[in-house]
């Protein structure tokens, strides 16, 4: 994988990809391996490069996001300028990932804005798309809560194997 085959470098500049892979470190994980907690310092990104990540809210337990394609950022509490990560990310098997460091990544898109400004956008873009799967689930949710068939332990069932 290819750091520009990321959805989040998508339309960047050459140049400026050779740059991101210049403060960026690869690392590998086992499965178990937490890489951040909430309310850790936020830090790095990271582009998940081959394995599965489960991002959680740990007073719940429950899975809000899992990252299992080469490409997928995650982490990116550090890029819109939170403090802190907001939730957990836990390896569930061998993961391999692209590492990056908030301040010096920020230093990059300060330097060059029009790729900046592409990222910006890809991130909304990225973004986008999990409000709207977290819209949808929560609607598909509310309409199991309310259907004829609750109780039967089919709500149940579905809700383990989300998690």
């Amino acid at each position: 994988m290819f750091i520009q085959q990321s959805d989040l470098f998508q339309g960047m500049g050459k140049d400026f990809l050779a740059k991101v892979m210049e403060i960026t470190t690869k690392e590998t994980h086992e499965a178990g391996d937490i890489l951040f907690e909430a309310g850790d310092k936020a830090l790095y990104s990271y582009v998940l490069l081959s394995g599965r990540v489960k991002i959680a809210i740990r007073e719940t337990g429950d899975t809000v996001f899992v990252v299992d394609e080469a490409g997928e950022a995650f982490g990116w509490s550090s890029l819109i300028e939170r403090e802190r990560y907001a939730a957990f990310a836990e390896c569930r098997a061998k993961t391999r990932l692209l590492k990056m460091n908030r301040e010096k990544f920020l230093g990059l898109l300060e330097k060059d804005p029009a790729n900046g400004y592409q990222f910006y956008k890809c991130l909304a873009g990225i973004l986008g798309n999990r409000l709207l799967g977290a819209y949808r689930q929560i609607s598909g949710i509310a309409s199991m809560a309310i259907s004829r068939s609750f109780g039967t332990g089919q709500v149940q069932e579905s809700e383990k194997t989300v998690a």
